[in-house]
């Protein structure tokens, strides 16, 4: 909405109406310039490049429905309303329709999948799946190291400090120990 320019003119108010509208600009959560200006208005009408606000037009209908007025709206306002109206029926059958998705999407998560007899898949009885041993290859890759810097480090460490080494490098905090049988490092439980 394009802004309309405005002029700063001084006003001589006497003191108790000046009280009157700060107090009333703060009951109705607005500025005192826009009491006046919604003011102006009501005495001067509709004026030629003057944009409305929306608490002015809204100040504009609650005095309307106050008084009572009935009179006979015209064919642009009538127009209006109508669109209006079917706006609002539309949104409200949109977000019906958002609803229903939405309580489809939460029956679905809260329903286990049928198929599955335990009710959701691969859940077994059985025991974790456990760390093989591994070659210093495939270690130093865990570890995100080199085999020079991992073979360095265990022949300058000792076997519980390779191990914490080991854990602070490796992505689930594994301890590392290597075996002289089979050449191979084997996670420690």
């Amino acid at each position: 909405m394009p802004s309309t320019e405005r002029e700063s003119i001084n006003f001589k108010l006497p003191k108790t109406l000046t009280a009157a509208l700060r107090t009333a600009a703060k009951e109705r959560n607005t500025t005192a310039t826009e009491l006046v200006i919604q003011g102006l208005r009501h005495v001067l009408g509709d004026v030629p490049g003057v944009e409305t606000s929306v608490e002015t037009r809204l100040a504009q209908l609650e005095e309307q429905l106050a008084s009572g007025s009935s009179s006979p709206l015209d064919n642009s306002t009538e127009r209006r309303l109508t669109n209006l109206e079917g706006k609002i029926e539309s949104l409200s059958d949109r977000i019906a329709q958002f609803e229903g998705r939405i309580m489809q999407l939460q029956h679905s998560f809260n329903t286990p999948n049928r198929r599955y007899k335990s009710g959701y898949p691969y859940q077994y009885n059985t025991q974790p799946p456990q760390l093989e041993p591994l070659d210093e290859n495939k270690l130093a890759m865990r570890l995100s190291t080199n085999v020079s810097t991992l073979q360095e480090r265990h022949s300058t460490m000792g076997k519980e400090e390779f191990e914490k080494w080991c854990s602070e490098r490796d992505p689930s905090k594994r301890k590392w120990r290597y075996s002289e049988k089979d050449g191979l490092y084997h996670p420690v439980k």
